[in-house]
């Protein structure tokens, strides 16, 4: 007997009950989607954070028009995802800077997989098939990978691994070849999109031995394309993030047998989260392991005890145990600490990595309910309905509280910090946020707490510097510009930073040195080639300036500081037409309300002696400024209007920042 609420194996995706008129395949599906959707709907309010610069909103490739060729076949990017980065890509000339867009793709792919999931699950007769890929929707353990733009990668990596799996079975199950061809494109596809995927093939073998309760010859042989695909792009991945990614930086400098012991604890610690999915924080306390603590084993010992129970009564209850744990571990092996990851530097796990692997003890979980409520099927047909739709309502809540964390940047922070209040890393990043936000004095608290914590914290040695840089203490900043840079020598923005405050104290020969060397290490760096050109425009090396200026617009093309400052370079040469149509393009990307750049362009128009325009200009900057209670450039911009007033021309208000 099966659950008009529990779908199980059934071809109809339910079976008979007395609720057959739900037995609707279509209908499970939309309603599938429905509570996905319920389950997320904070995510329409949520913003960018963490990372989604660099990913996105400051990524130069994003707005190069050869960024496809560059994503697929340069080493430009510090992770070789090329699909994921193609459909931002794309996405960037829909909906821009709007995260709306962004969020919208993550939600309606997460929706798409579970629906794979579903089918998946039915084909290879798992009970409880619509229900765990219901509680697959709306597990709050996915939030992080759904509500934060930067992890597309999982998202759709995860739509790729899925449809793998589908139509694989679709090929074993009709042995007709198309279907192995579209299984195999697809997973290539996923992993350019993520590649910890790569672990797939083991899935395929596994669900060989699942089926038919061995692996035969013509399975090992289906199976070597796919290892074929997933070595090569694990390598290539290797040397991205070796490389690139994390470069001479130490991530982790442990011994094998740390690892191991650390692995045994990720493999508990995401066990637990995926059965008991509560105190969910963006960056967990990383741990500190002992390796010479025979302790510190006892979760691989125990680990490695279950699975032997579960193989030793495969041929009973067993073999669903030792399936469903299996697929758990494999899809976590990338992410267990034996290769270095970035993030680790931080914490040694983290909810999105676990989006692959989930579904295993999920699967299980959804299974034993089902069993367990057939028993009551007829004498209460309510049971199971009212069981299961009560475990989605609390999943789903605890999702859709999740998701308010990723509202904004310092909403993330603070709600992490909660949690983690030992982190240096969120006490830095926290601080960088106040700070742009003009919280100075609060910031520096923050910067100083995750000194406090780690003293060789490099990035916020920089972000203190610069803080104590924007209070005019510039002593003091140089002090931990150079600390940063004595404990990392090629730290790009402690060199950019470095340059600011020389230059800020007049000593611009030793700023060009460090700007020049950070972009040695970062060519990309925007920021350094502004403030280079700036640089070098005070030392009237105009040539010079305007070279990085405009190599910054092809790095940003949207800059509107960058267009500002080159056009009054221009004037200046008298390449008067082309720093109009800078200027204009300035005015367009500041929305017209700045009064720096208008007062650029109505020197431009001077320039040209197009004056009465330039007067025009001048008192619309001049009304901005004076809404804005900015004296200086008021007094600067009536001083203007005098000379366009009587035929002459003035050098425009300055730099814009």
């Amino acid at each position: 007997m099966r659950f008009g609420l529990v779908p199980g194996t059934g071809a109809a995706a339910g079976g008979r009950t007395g609720f057959s008129s739900w037995n609707q395949p279509w209908l499970w599906g939309v309603f599938l989607v429905a509570i996905t959707v319920t389950a997320y709907l904070p995510v329409w309010h949520a913003g960018f954070i963490w990372d989604d610069d660099k990913f996105l909103l400051e990524n130069p490739l994003i707005r190069m028009p050869d960024g496809l060729y560059r994503f697929w076949f340069t080493a430009s990017s510090p992770d070789y995802f090329p699909a994921t980065s193609s459909t931002l890509w794309f996405e960037w000339r829909l909906w821009g800077k709007n995260p709306l867009g962004y969020h919208l793709v993550n939600l309606f792919l997460h929706a798409l997989s579970s629906l794979l999931w579903w089918r998946v699950l039915v084909r290879l007769k798992i009970p409880g098939a619509w229900l765990a890929a219901a509680l697959f929707a709306v597990h709050p353990v996915n939030v992080e990978s759904v509500a934060w733009i930067t992890e597309r990668k999982n998202t759709l990596a995860m739509f790729f691994f899925v449809l793998t799996l589908l139509w694989y079975l679709r090929f074993k199950d009709t042995g007709r070849r198309l279907w192995y061809c579209v299984a195999a494109g697809a997973f290539v596809l996923a992993l350019l999109s993520k590649t910890a995927v790569a672990p797939l093939p083991f899935v395929l073998l596994g669900l060989a031995w699942w089926r038919q309760g061995k692996v035969e010859r013509r399975d090992l042989l289906h199976s070597i394309p796919f290892f074929g695909a997933a070595t090569v792009m694990a390598l290539i991945t290797v040397w991205f993030q070796y490389h690139l990614s994390i470069g001479s930086e130490i991530v982790r400098d442990d011994s094998f047998f740390s690892r191991l012991a650390g692995a045994g604890w990720a493999v508990w610690f995401y066990l637990y989260k995926a059965v008991i999915p509560l105190n969910l924080l963006f960056v967990y306390p990383r741990w500190k392991i002992d390796a010479a603590n025979l302790l510190s084993y006892v979760p691989v010992f125990l680990a490695t005890m279950v699975f032997l129970v579960c193989f030793h009564y495969r041929r009973r209850w067993g073999k669903a145990w030792l399936s469903g744990l299996g697929y758990f571990v494999v899809m976590l092996l990338p992410v267990l600490g034996f290769l270095n990851i970035y993030f680790m530097r931080y914490s040694m796990v983290a909810d999105h990595w676990q989006y692959f692997s989930i579904i295993g003890p999920i699967a299980l979980i959804a299974a034993g309910i089902t069993i367990g409520l057939r028993s009551f099927g007829e004498r209460k047909p309510l049971l199971a309905p009212v069981i299961c739709g009560i475990l989605l309502i609390m999943l789903g809540g605890l999702t859709w509280r999740q998701c308010g964390m990723y509202t904004d940047v310092e909403m993330l922070w603070r709600t992490t910090l909660a949690g983690n209040p030992d982190s240096p890393m969120v006490y830095n990043n926290l601080g960088g946020i106040l700070l742009e936000k003009g919280q100075t004095h609060e910031a520096i608290t923050h910067f100083q707490k995750a000194l406090e914590i780690e003293p060789e914290h490099v990035n916020a040695h920089n972000n203190l510097g610069n803080a104590l840089r924007q209070m005019g203490r510039a002593d003091e900043a140089i002090v931990h510009f150079e600390r940063a840079l004595e404990i990392q020598p090629d730290h790009a923005k402690a060199h950019n930073s470095f340059g600011s405050v020389l230059r800020q104290m007049g000593r611009v020969d030793e700023a060009i040195v460090h700007f020049e060397r950070a972009l040695e290490i970062q060519p990309g760096f925007v920021n350094a080639h502004n403030n280079l050109a700036f640089t070098l425009h005070q030392k009237g090396m105009l040539d010079e300036a305007i070279a990085h200026f405009q190599r910054s617009l092809e790095l940003q093309p949207d800059d509107a500081g960058a267009c500002n400052n080159l056009a009054n370079i221009l004037i200046q040469r008298g390449r008067v037409r082309e720093a109009i149509a800078l200027a204009q393009q300035a005015d367009r990307l500041s929305g017209g309300m700045n009064p720096v750049i208008i007062g650029t362009l109505a020197a431009a128009y001077a320039a040209a002696g197009r004056f009465s325009e330039a007067v025009t200009a001048a008192r619309q900057a001049l009304q901005l400024a004076s809404a804005q209670s900015n004296i200086a450039l008021a007094n600067s911009l009536r001083a203007q209007i005098g000379l366009y007033e009587t035929g002459l021309t003035s050098s425009g208000p300055g730099r814009y920042e």
